[in-house]
C-alpha cells in the first residue's frame, strides 16, 4: 500500500507497521473515527509502539500514552504514521 504524504513526509498506516517499532501519529484519514481514536489517546504527536499483531492479524495490540491498547485493522488503517528515527 502506498505511503500517504503530509508536509512533504512520507507516512504509512499505522496497520502496516510491525511488531517492535514505534511511530509517531501524524495524521487521521477518517475525520468520522477521529473523535473515538483522540479519546483513546491516540492524537497527532503521540508516540505509539506496535507490541503485537492477533494471529490471523486483526487485531493489533499498541502502546500509547502509557498504555495498552488494541485496535482493529479498520482502525489503524486510518492513523498515518511516521517512524521514529
Amino acid at each position: 500500500m502506498l505511503g500517504h504524504s503530509f508536509e512533504g513526509i512520507m507516512m504509512k498506516r499505522l496497520s502496516d507497521i510491525g511488531v517492535g517499532h514505534t511511530v509517531v501519529i501524524k495524521s487521521f484519514e477518517n475525520n468520522d473515527i477521529f473523535l473515538k481514536l483522540m479519546e483513546m489517546g491516540c492524537v497527532p504527536g503521540e508516540k505509539v509502539r506496535v507490541e503485537q499483531v492477533a494471529p490471523l492479524g486483526d487485531p493489533i495490540a499498541i502502546t500509547v500514552s502509557g498504555y495498552n491498547l488494541s485496535l482493529r485493522l479498520d482502525e489503524a488503517r486510518n492513523i498515518f504514521v511516521e517512524e521514529v528515527a
